[in-house]
């Protein structure tokens, strides 16, 4: 029997034993978890440091927080040959907004859930899944492990009552929605003809030159203004363009630029019509993903710095300073209960710029104008515990990923499967991870700060009953993660804003990595400091974060013999 066969099957016999069921469900159990929202409150009213710690602890390197950019930079100071570092981060387990987690004893994602196949653009990354046994060259191609490539079916949308396959609205729309479709993917690649889009986007800053004037019109608007003058004004594209607008940037085409929203496709696979098939050149739509989301990545690259001891969890920057002969690092390490002080030659700072801002003594003038411009999304990730495989509605296979149409709960970008990429078909409990992004909401950080988690748990439930009328007796329990800075959004301007922070690398701007000879990229950096966090690029995407903590990783190991 196929796997999709099987698959409706099982959800034919969920839905009879449902009908059994005539006793409401209890209520459900659950709460918030996964990040620890007092600590990073604790900047507001620093942290009483009294005396200067009686212990100085000293490295050659010094990250500053361990998401996906600080994990980053100190793999590529390992491969430059620098052991002499040590990474501090906030939270009790290391990875940023690529962690995961477990319910019931089920992993799954408490953020980024999937890294689509790097293209040429994202060396970087491409040499990290080569590390990890991810992809190898077979008779002169690349080729990827299909334990770790999301299986089929893969997406699907519920519209007008049922489900359907992929998520662009197709259901008995009008030719006219169809046309515009097609308008659409012409634009695109126009655009991609005309400019080259990166991801990362950092492989389009070269030198001092200013952004591509096709990339300038498009960072000075916003993306809902672009479409109206193309006479894009259908309300299923624009639905689903601000749905990947919110799915990546955690908000829609009302506030970002039409840079991102041009960016989200033309430096990945394109935007494809129905029926048209990929232009020449664009990189595949193939996606790595597993149970735990990206938190099995930030737990490959965090093994080994935990094992050697350079990985200090539960640790609250409180101060950076900068001074003529290193780096001062006051810190409190929550464990403990007790104050740290730590100096260095140099000091990687990988946290978002606004904290930054914060935690330097004395911030250069592009960290203070980056806090004071760039917006940031809060967003949740609800897991939620079911034991047995929905009820569905007709249509389309259970896949990994469900996406509602006009989804209910404001914000709400459907869920995925953790148990997806099983290889036994058989029915069992699984977790699904449902996401929200609140980056539209006036209000959505003080909504996410101060509502009680049955706040989310119930409108969560209710939007999923539409699909799945079964939902309340087969969930367990729901655990949800927030993060009231998830990430930065590409409002208009952006781009251009940060494009003039990043300065080129001056003094020693190649280095010997594993006998080949590496070119730093421009960061934003001063003479002791170098800031790698995805918010430089003005996104939240692993391509992004990762290569910019590589870089900044190179940038102190080439002036590690000359502080």
């Amino acid at each position: 029997m196929q796997r999709r066969h099987f698959l409706g099957s099982t959800a034919l016999l969920a839905s009879g034993l449902s009908a059994c069921q005539e006793t409401p469900p209890p209520e459900l159990p659950g709460g918030f978890t996964g990040t620890n929202m007092a600590r990073g409150h604790a900047l507001r009213q620093p942290l009483p440091l009294g005396a200067a710690p009686a212990r100085v602890q000293r490295t050659q390197v010094l990250i500053v927080g361990a998401g996906m950019a600080g994990l980053a930079a100190a793999r590529a100071l390992g491969l430059a040959g620098v052991a002499d570092f040590a990474l501090l981060e906030l939270e009790d387990q290391p990875g940023g907004n690529s962690r995961g987690g477990s319910v019931g004893g089920i992993a799954c994602p408490l953020g980024a859930h999937y890294l689509p196949l790097p293209g040429a653009d994202a060396s970087e990354v491409q040499d990290l899944l080569e590390q990890l046994g991810l992809r190898q060259r077979i008779a002169g191609r690349w080729q990827y492990d299909e334990r770790h490539l999301c299986h089929s079916p893969q997406e699907r949308l519920f519209f007008q009552g049922q489900w359907q396959e992929g998520l662009l609205p197709m259901q008995d729309v009008a030719a006219s929605t169809l046309a515009q479709y097609r308008q659409f993917a012409q634009a695109v690649e126009q655009l991609r003809q005309q400019a080259h889009f990166a991801m990362p986007a950092l492989k389009t800053w070269n030198g001092q030159r200013p952004l591509h004037p096709v990339h300038q019109q498009l960072d000075a608007l916003p993306f809902a203004q672009w479409l109206a003058q193309q006479g894009l004004n259908d309300a299923h594209l624009r639905w689903y363009l601000d749905y990947c607008c919110r799915d990546d940037y955690g908000a829609g085409i009302t506030r970002v630029s039409a840079w991102a929203g041009i960016h989200y496709f033309a430096s990945r696979h394109g935007f494809h019509a129905p029926g048209e098939s990929s232009s020449a050149g664009v990189e595949s739509e193939g996606i790595l993903t597993w149970p735990q989301g990206n938190g099995w990545l930030s737990q490959q690259l965090a093994a080994p710095l935990q094992a050697a001891g350079q990985l200090h969890t539960a640790r609250s920057v409180l101060r950076i300073e900068e001074q003529r002969h290193g780096i001062m690092v006051d810190a409190f390490n929550h464990t403990t209960q007790t104050p740290e002080r730590w100096q260095a030659q140099r000091c990687i700072v990988a946290l978002p710029v606004f904290v930054a801002a914060k935690v330097l003594a004395q911030p250069p003038d592009f960290v203070r104008q980056a806090a004071q411009s760039l917006r940031w999304a809060p967003w949740l990730v609800a897991n939620l515990h079911i034991d047995a495989p929905l009820q569905d509605r007709p249509g389309a296979a259970p896949a990994w990923d469900n996406v509602l149409y006009a989804d209910a709960n404001p914000g709400g970008l459907g869920y995925v499967d953790a148990g997806h990429q099983r290889l036994d078909p058989r029915p069992a409990p699984t977790v699904l991870s449902y996401y929200q992004a609140l980056g539209d909401a006036p209000d959505g950080r003080t909504q996410l700060a101060q509502q009680l988690w049955t706040h989310w748990r119930d409108a969560i439930l209710n939007t999923l009953h539409l699909a799945h009328p079964d939902i309340r007796q087969r969930a367990q329990r729901m655990d949800i993660t927030r993060y009231g800075h998830a990430m930065s959004i590409p409002v208009p301007g952006t781009q251009a804003l940060l494009r003039q922070c990043s300065q080129p690398v001056t003094g020693k701007t190649t280095l010997l990595v594993q006998g080949e000879r590496t070119t730093l990229l421009p960061l934003p950096a001063t003479a002791r400091l170098a800031f790698a966090h995805s918010d430089w690029s003005g996104y939240s995407v692993l391509e992004e974060a990762f290569t910019r903590g590589h870089h900044a990783g190179l940038w102190a190991a080439s002036r590690s013999s000359g502080a």
